[in-house]
């Protein structure tokens, strides 16, 4: 919990400046964390989501259970998993992460499926008839012109798990979430408002950003909506 030393009491303005100026290196440090937690999150489940999507896209076989088991883990509520955790991993930021990456992995594979299955059927025998292997078609052709769907999916688990991180207060590991968490302990409403708005703020910027990857990484996406 952080250590404020100033209590509020319900007649506090909603935002105290002087708090805001004495604190500014708890509210950067809670920052950082909810960058790192959403970073390590999103990479670590994308790292697991490539090779179990590519197992989705090749095979009707294991394409259910996969969908399956990421569904489930997916509609389990934050706080629940959160809890089921701590008795096996404690209030850590391991804890922190197997939730937050299990969040992602359903929206990451689904979309690298739906990215795979977009590329057309005729461009993947033009591939073939120039002599190119599987594994080369898969890296050469079917991954690039997928890119557009996958970083779809990355940009919606990347501003997902800046949502939840704030859940993972509750075992000490929020980011911003714990400057939420202790403004509504101690009714005091400035670290409540700086942690939400540092929130909103966050999951906006990396959306855009994102977005402007794409755009940049995908120009023929671009050239299509013209034409």
């Amino acid at each position: 919990m952080l250590a404020t030393g100033v209590v509020g009491a319900v007649e506090d303005p909603w935002i105290r400046w002087s708090w805001i100026s004495g604190h500014a290196d708890i509210i950067t440090a809670a920052l950082v964390q909810h960058i790192q937690l959403t970073l390590i999150a999103v990479v670590v489940g994308l790292v697991i989501a490539v090779p179990l999507g590519l197992v989705a896209w090749r095979s009707r076989v294991f394409r259910g259970p996969i969908f399956s088991l990421t569904g489930i883990l997916y509609t389990i509520p934050s706080l629940a998993l959160f809890s089921a955790l701590v008795p096996f991993t404690g209030f850590t930021i391991l804890t922190s992460e197997i939730g937050l990456v299990s969040y992602t992995l359903l929206i990451l594979i689904r979309n690298i499926v739906v990215g795979l299955n977009s590329v057309p059927d005729d461009v993947r025998e033009a591939a073939r008839g120039m002599g190119y292997r599987p594994l080369a078609e898969l890296v050469r052709i079917d991954l690039p012109l997928a890119t557009q769907a996958i970083l779809a999916g990355v940009r919606i688990a990347t501003v997902t798990t800046i949502g939840l991180v704030t859940v993972t207060a509750l075992i000490g590991e929020g980011g911003l979430g714990s400057l939420i968490y202790d403004g509504l302990l101690r009714d005091f409403k400035t670290p409540l408002v700086v942690g939400t708005v540092l929130s909103v703020a966050l999951a906006v910027v990396a959306d855009l950003s994102l977005a402007g990857a794409e755009r940049v990484i995908t120009p023929w996406s671009r050239a299509r909506a013209t034409t």
